[in-house]
């Protein structure tokens, strides 16, 4: 019998990692759409943690099901840490991705460089009957003057990797995903979805 998690997410292409990575353990994936949940839960934590928590808590409360929620951002040391949890809603709630990134690197101009960054996820699972657990991950680099790539999203086009000598956006997915701080947290969530599945 495999338990129905749900990923706390409209994003397809994030559903679409998700499934990927829990592919081999028994459970069975299910998503807000999927089940009719529109209601977005309101992201007033001050860090990505509490961000997640909210969200898991939130849902898992609600549908009765093991939950999977994450929350992640771009700190970049030179604006204390902006846009951090206000990441996606950096240049407006209608806003590109490429409108996010071009106000990045505008707030920037004015600093010098180099530009230190780093992205930071962390997942939560919460389950109904007993609280909510949460493991992070965090991707240091560099923000580039003019954005390279076509692969991926956000701010991945100014992120750029120095082990890799390419931003994000030139990264084929399998290897951002090896690297990306999305990628480190997930795995370590996937180890401990593993142990709770025993329990």
């Amino acid at each position: 019998m495999k338990r129905k998690l749900l990923i706390a997410t409209h994003n397809q292409g994030k559903l679409h990692e998700y499934r990927k990575l829990l592919q081999d353990l028994p459970l069975s994936l299910t998503y807000l759409d999927e089940i009719g949940i529109v209601e977005e839960v309101a992201e007033t934590g001050s860090t990505f943690a509490a961000n997640a928590v909210l969200k898991a808590r939130h849902y898992a409360a609600l549908t009765g099901l093991w939950t999977w929620a994450d929350d992640s951002g771009l700190e970049v040391d030179a604006l204390q840490g902006a846009p951090g949890v206000h990441s996606a809603r950096y240049a407006g709630s209608d806003a590109t991705d490429r409108d996010r990134f071009e106000k990045l690197l505008m707030e920037l101009d004015p600093y010098p460089r180099p530009w230190t960054a780093r992205f930071q996820c962390v997942v939560a699972i919460a389950r109904p009957d007993a609280g909510v657990e949460c493991r992070s991950g965090t991707l240091e680099g560099l923000i580039t003057e003019v954005p390279r790539g076509a692969n991926g999203f956000g701010y991945d086009p100014v992120f750029f990797v120095p082990q890799m000598g390419r931003t994000l956006a030139e990264l084929e997915t399998t290897v951002k995903n090896g690297i990306s701080h999305r990628g480190q947290a997930s795995r370590e969530a996937k180890a401990l979805l593993t142990n709770l599945l025993k329990g």
